[in-house]
Parts: C-alpha cells; structure tokens; sequence
C-alpha cells in the first residue's frame, strides 16, 4: 500500500468512505482565478466555494489535485534536483468541508488515516497549531492523545492562512513526522528547524474567521476545513525513504533517464536525473493542460522548465534529443490516474522533441558566449547582469539555466543588473498577463446566480423559446428595471441563445415582451451555468418577471453552425494529413468564417492543404448525419472521442460524431468524434463546401487556418472564377488555356528584355556622348585609349556587361559606362589588364561617383562600380575621369 498510486487511491477511498464527494483534479491552468499563474494548491477550485460565491450539491469533498509551483510567487524551480523535496509539479491530496464539519472531525480523520490507514507510528508524529488556537489543541489531546510537548503552539503566520487582505482566514494545524536522530534538525518553533529531520506532511486549515478589514476580523458563520497532504512527502515517509527522489515514482522515471542516457544516477549525476524526472512531469501535464512553450507567461515558465532538463540531459552526454523518449515511462506510472496524459502522448511527445532539437542548435553557441565571459574567473565570483540577458535575449537562455550552469563552479549572477536589462520584457508580460485570465468571472454574475438559478439552454433543438426575465444588470450592477436606451444584461430563465464558447461566438437576436424590444447584439456565459444576453433596450420598459419571446437570428446561426461543424471536419482532416501530434489550440466560429488553431512543428505545404481540403469535403458530399450523443467522459474517451485539452467537463459530455472515414486504419468508422457543446448542422452536407484560404504561424509548434463554408466559400470562388474570365479576356484566350498563354507572354517578356538589353549595349558602344562631343571611336586621354559613354534608362546591373564589351572594343585603355534611371545615376569604369599598375578602376569610379552626388564607390582595379542620386550630371562623372587620368 506504500506505492504512489495505492496512497492516492487509499487517500480519496478513505475519504468518500467517509461522505466526502471525490472530485477530479483541476486543470494546472486556474479557471477561476486570474491572479494565479498556476494551480499551486488543492483549494484553488474550491476558492468560490469558500467565499460564498458558489455553491456545490456537495458539502464535502476530497480531491488529488495537480500542483506547480515554477513561476511568479511560489516558484521551487532553482532548487528542484538539488534538494530531497523541492519541485515543479507535486500532488496536493486535500479532504475540504464547507461549513459542513470543522475542527474536530478534520483532527479525527487526518490522525486515523495517518495512523490506522497509513499506519504510521504515533511516537513519529508531532503536531503544531496556532498559539492561541486552544480548542484545536484540545481536540488533539482528546482524539489522538498527544501530550503537550508534542503540541507545538507557533505565534507566526506560518500557523495562520488567509486568503488574502481580506476574506476567509483561520489558525492552521501541521503534522509533522519525525525521521529519527541520525538526521540533522530540530522540531518546528526551535533554532534548528530548518533541518531535515521533522518533515511536515499534511496541513489542516481551519477557517473561522472572514478578515473584515485590515483591523476587523468576525466568525464566520459556517466554518470550513481546507487541507494539502504532499504525495511525494507522504510515500517517501511509507516507503521509508528520506528523499522524495528515493519513492518509487522517481526510481522509475530515473531508472528510465538513466537507461536512455547510459549513465547511472550517481554522484555529481545524481541531480542532473532528479532534474530530468521531475521536469518530465511538470512539463508533460502543462502540454496535456493546453500549454505550449513560447516566450511569455505559462508558455515561457513551460520553456524554461523544458530547457533546464534538456541542459542536465546534455550534461549528462545524451547526443541526442532525451525528453520525448521518457513520457512512455511517465504515462505507465500516472497515466491511469490522469488519463489526460494517455489523450496527450502524441502532442506531449512532438512537443518535447521539438523544444529540445530547438534548444540543442542554440545550446552551444551560448555556452561557448558563456565560457568566454567567465574565462578567469574564480569562486565567488559574479558574471554580470548584462551578459546573462544576452544570453536570455539572443540564445533564449532562462536565467535560472545560466545560474545552474554556473552553480558547480561557484560563481554567481548579477541579478541586479539582469533584472534592469529585463525591465522591458517584464512590463511587457505583466501587461499580457494582466488580460490572460481565463474565465476570470466577474463577482456580480455569482450573485445573480444564486438569485436566478443556472440558465437551461435550449438551443440545440429550437431557434425560439419563451421564458422569463430573471434579472437584470446595468454598468455591472443588479437593477431592477431598464427602459429604451438602456444598455443591459438579461438574465431569463431559459433560451435558445447559445453563450461564446469553444471558439463559437454568441448568438444575436431578439427579446421581446408586453411593450418592450431588446435588442441582443452579443450572449456570453458567465458565473457557471448562467447565459447572459447583452443588447439594448429599443423601445418600452423592462423588469425581472416579465415573460418574453427569444428569437435567435436565424440566417446567422445556420452560417455558424455551418462553421462550427467544419471545424470539426478540418481537425480531423489535418490529422489525417499531417499526423495524430495535431491538437486543437484554439478557434474562432464566426458566422462569415472560421480559424482554426493546431499543434504543428512547420509549415502546411499547398499540397497537404489540398488534401485536407478535399478530405473535408469528401464528408460534405457524404451529406452523413451530425449525431450527438449524452456520455460520461470517460466512455467518450474510450470510443476514441477527441477533447480539449485543459478543459474541465462535468460528469455527462456531449460526444458530437460525422462522416464515415474513407481512408487508412479508421476507414469505415467514425470519421470525426469530439466532445463538444457547441451547436452544428443536422447532416454534413448542410455545410455546403468547405474552401481552405490559407496557412499560417501563430505561435511556436502552433499553426492557423481559414477555411470558408456555405454561401461564403461559394461568392469566394465566384470571385476567383470573375477574375479568372477577366484574364481570359485580356489574354483573349479560354479560362482553361489562361495559364499556358501566361506562361507564353512571361517567355516573351524574358526574350524582348534579352532584346532590349542587347540593343542597348549596341548603342552604348556604337554611339552617343562623351563629355558633350560626337563620338565614333576612341578618345585619347592621357596617352591611352577612351570610351565613355551617358545612356538612358540602363540600370546598374546593365552597365558591367557594357563595361565588358567596351574593354574587348577598345583593346587597351579606359571605358566609362554612366547610366541614366528614375531620376539616378550608375556609373562602372573598366580598366584593361594592361594598364591597371597605372590607372585603378576604384579610383576613378570614386571621382565620377562624386560628381553624381555619390559616395564611394568599389570593385577591382580592372572593374568598379557607384552610384549617385544627380542624373543630371551624367556627362560631368564622364569628364571626372577623363580629369582623374589626366592628373
């Protein structure tokens, strides 16, 4: 019962033996709480729940909850591979009452798990609670019959959690296991607690008290129990380990780490596989939990995770990408209980190899910038703020990597000057940041929630329904009426307006009731469970209770379902084409048009999205029907139903399944199976035609289309067809031979330049002026011959041949070539091999460049070349050398 997984299943079964609801874990990315990177802790889900803002049909629950804690506040990522408990991703196993039971049942369930369940010996255990929390410390006494050395009052905040300035707040209780006297430390309140021998493993917060204000602080009314038990923490302690590192699940994922590299986990290795294991782990559950790496927010806390590991797999000799070759090893031992990590493999596994062949291109070159900034330097020594960004800037080098590569050589970083030279990139991420909260709801729509009730949707069967007004909301408050001109937020009990979600925008229309109009420009969904119609009042007077008519804009529903059920066709077309790594990273289901985002490491070639294209519309022309279908997620996912990853779904899903697949291991069953709530055509041939714009890069490994449908993609190719005949009838050719003719006049462009080009030398060097004077043959200057020559409308990669050909016809002397074009001049002076010891071709063009109001000039003694804005003075750059030889 000391493995991993049997202690989370005997943790969850305890509880719900004991009335508690078992809820899945959250996903790493909050839905509920912008001001959170991350999921750090087992009530993040809960957080409304405790502060009234929510309810739930259960007043207990028990969860296993997926924790990180590698970016902003609580960030373990510097000391991860180096310590026996730091990580990125942990486990937090939590039991949670609201306002159900509180303080004595809490101590009762937590000591007999740990003592009877777990069967830890009492004589290891230790408690501490807040020093003036006597009721707890009662309660302790009583249940588990601790004496009072063993009851250990802290005064700190350590003992006392609140959730922030204000809010719910209480005293805490840790229990705390003791590892025996061979290691160093002290119990918790002593001078050596902070050594390794008294190791917390569970914390019991009791929340009582709701923090008014900074000066008051009242009882809460229903009391409530948060808890956080450290998975790692407790097997190491049943498995009678003292470093996490040592449980079962990381000497599993080392053993792997340590087969695929050769090199055995010991001595000044030992971390860089610790290292390798634990980062595995986080960044495998963030890419199954829909983060990709990039270079801000989640994405860039992603990378730098990735990069350490991949920098200790380099350290460890590994020649070639490591990381992607270890997530079989982690799926045998998680994947059962997060069965989102098996849905992931193929994105997770693409992603990983693709990071690592990215960042081993880059590694070199920055360690070498890194070796050379430290040559010389001893212990103690500090590499400078400035040289660290380069390496963050220019070779995507995370300051933490450039701390660990310089760790075993005990030199340190100027964060000072690294954190001014990153000032810019951090006002930059805090400003997205601070937009990026996902389904950050506002608190008003919690409110009008537990007035109104969740709203029933309709929509799937009927563009039209009756209901009544529950509430109305105006400059994001509660009013209790609205008139013409208003611009509100109803609530009705009941619509068939379909809330923005999935990529689906909402739906418009109309509300109407006894002398009122609303117009609905816009539906969202808000406060979990409530769809939210926003518009303005057109004419009459509005209230809660009045019945109303919704009517849904018909002709703009049909296009987005449309749409929406070609995004679904598409999906599965590019994983046909390009592969089962493509997963959905976002999308938009407009009613004029749909994008869709994918995981993609290049490229979409036009040969693959003709394919696509054409797979798509081999289901349209199918015209099979859309069935939807009620499912648990679980039976979904088994019958091979694709979900989003990182979404949260309820105990029901809607499986949405079309087409019939005509090639490879699927043909002949279900062509596309997803999990979607969004609504879609009744058969795929309603959608018409399916017509691909275009790919394009979103993102790092993230890849976009535009695709048109329906109506759209018919007046699309209407437009195409129009501009086709136009070139047929200026070609005056049939549409079918305009490609042939145009290939046909491209080639006689090419040889009427060639032509032109050649008639022009003919007349350069057969005639013109030289410095003003009639010309037929060579002029003599300074002893040898010269040609010069001003020519109209030459450009300057004309003039070398003509400089050639010049030097041929003169057979020894100096040719000048100035050419006249779109108001500039370009000149080219040739020198015959002859007399290049006496007259260099640079030089001379120099002095023609000057008076053409250039600068410069280069080239060889025998051939230069410049230029100049003045082509007015032509004839002048021709007398500058015939001067310049003159001396």
């Amino acid at each position: 019962m000391s493995g991993v997984n049997d202690i989370r299943s005997t943790f969850l079964g305890y509880f719900n033996r004991n009335g508690h609801e078992i809820v899945s874990s959250s996903p790493l990315v909050p839905r509920n709480d912008p001001t959170l990177m991350f999921t750090n802790a087992g009530m993040v889900q809960f957080k409304n729940v405790f502060t009234g803002l929510e309810t739930r049909p259960y007043s207990r629950a028990v969860t296993a909850q997926k924790c990180v804690r590698a970016g902003g506040k609580h960030n373990d990522l510097d000391n991860v591979g180096y310590t026996a408990r730091h990580h990125t991703f942990f486990e937090m196993l939590g039991n949670f009452s609201f306002g159900d039971y509180f303080k004595d049942l809490a101590i009762e369930l937590a000591w007999n798990l740990i003592t009877k369940e777990f069967g830890l010996s009492r004589d290891r255990l230790l408690v501490t609670i807040y020093h003036t929390d006597d009721e707890a410390a009662n309660h302790w006494k009583k249940i588990a019959g601790l004496p009072d050395d063993r009851i250990i009052r802290i005064a700190t905040s350590d003992n006392f959690w609140a959730m922030g300035d204000t809010g719910p707040c209480g005293p805490c209780s840790e229990i705390f296991y003791d590892h025996g006297e061979g290691i160093p430390g002290g119990p918790p309140g002593s001078p050596d607690e902070d050594g390794d021998r008294f190791i917390e493993i569970w914390n019991l917060v009791f929340m009582q008290y709701e923090q008014v204000t900074k000066e008051e602080r009242v009882d809460l009314p229903r009391p409530s129990i948060d808890t956080g038990m450290g998975l790692e923490r407790m097997a190491a302690v049943l498995q009678g380990v003292h470093d996490n590192y040592d449980i079962d699940l990381f000497r599993a994922l080392i053993r792997a780490s340590e087969e695929a590299t050769g090199v055995k986990a010991e001595g000044k290795n030992a971390a860089s596989h610790k290292v390798i294991a634990d980062h595995l782990r986080a960044s495998s559950f963030l890419i199954a939990d829909g983060v990709l790496p990039s270079n801000e927010g989640r994405g860039y806390v992603l990378r730098r995770i990735m990069r350490r590991a991949m920098r200790h797999a380099q350290l460890l000799g590994a020649s070639e990408p490591l990381m992607w070759r270890l997530v079989p090893a982690l799926i045998r031992e998680m994947g059962q209980a997060y069965p989102e990590l098996q849905r992931g493999q193929a994105l997770i596994t693409e992603t990983l190899k693709l990071e690592e062949t990215r960042f081993r291109k880059t590694l070199a070159r920055g360690l070498n910038l890194l070796a050379e900034a430290t040559e010389g330097m001893s212990e103690g020594a500090r590499l400078d703020g400035e040289t660290a960004f380069k390496l963050y800037d220019t070779y995507g080098f995370p300051l933490d990597l450039t701390q660990d590569a310089l760790r075993q050589r005990g030199i340190s970083v100027d964060l000072a000057g690294f954190d001014a030279a990153m000032e810019r990139q951090k006002a930059e991420a805090r400003a997205s940041w601070a937009g990026s909260g996902e389904a950050a709801t506002e608190t008003i729509w919690f409110a009008v929630k537990e007035q109104t009730g969740v709203t029933e949707f309709l929509g799937y069967e009927t563009e039209t329904a009756e209901g009544v007004i529950q509430a109305l909301v105006k400059d994001n408050a509660i009013v209790a009426a609205a008139e013409k001109g208003d611009a509100v937020a109803v609530v009705v009990n009941q619509t068939p307006f379909y809330g923005e979600s999935g990529g689906q925008v909402g739906d418009t229309g109309t509300i109407r009731g006894d002398g009122f109009i609303i117009e609905v420009t816009d539906t969202q969904k808000k406060g979990d469970g409530l769809l939210v119609h926003y518009g303005r009042v057109m004419s009459g007077k509005v209230e809660p209770g009045d019945e109303v008519a919704l009517e849904v804009d018909h002709a703009r529903r049909t296009r987005l379902r449309s749409n929406h059920s070609a995004t679904h066709l598409i999906h599965e077309a590019l994983r046909e084409v390009l592969g089962t790594h493509v997963a959905q990273k976002g999308s938009l289901v407009a009613p004029d048009r749909l994008r869709f985002d994918f995981s993609h490491p290049k490229p979409v070639t036009p040969e693959e999205l003709e394919r696509i294209e054409a797979y798509a519309n081999e289901i349209v022309l199918q015209n099979s029907p859309v069935e939807t279908r009620l499912m648990s997620v679980d039976d979904a996912i088994a019958e091979g139903a694709m979900a989003l990853f990182g979404e949260k779904y309820g105990d029901e899903v809607r499986v949405v399944s079309m087409g019939t697949a005509l090639h490879g291991d699927k043909a002949g069953k279900t062509y596309s199976l997803e999990l979607c709530g969004g609504t879609h055509v009744r058969a795929t041939g309603d959608i018409g035609l399916v017509r691909l714009l275009g790919d394009s890069a979103v993102a790092a490994g993230v890849r976009r289309i535009e695709a048109l449908t329906g109506e759209d993609a018919r007046r699309h190719l209407d437009e195409q067809d129009r501009r086709l005949k136009a070139a047929a009838a200026a070609l005056k050719v049939a549409p079918a031979d305009v490609v042939s003719r145009i290939e046909t006049v491209l080639e006689e462009r090419r040889r009427l330049e060639r032509e032109l080009s050649d008639a022009r030398k003919k007349l350069a060097l057969g005639g013109g002026m030289s410095a003003g004077a009639a010309e037929t043959g060579p002029e003599n200057v300074a002893g040898v011959g010269f040609v010069g020559r001003v020519v109209e409308g030459v450009s300057a990669k004309e003039l070398k041949p003509l400089a050639d050909e010049g030097k041929k016809a003169v057979g020894s002397g100096v040719v000048v070539f100035v050419g006249t074009d779109d108001g500039k001049a370009s000149v080219v002076v040739g020198v015959t091999d002859d007399l290049t010891q006496r007259f260099s071709a640079v030089d001379l063009v120099r002095a023609a460049s000057a008076a053409i109001g250039g600068k410069g000039g280069g080239g060889r003694p025998d051939m230069a070349q410049a230029g100049g804005p003045e082509a007015e003075k032509a004839a002048a750059a021709v007398e500058a050398v015939k001067a310049a030889m003159a001396g």
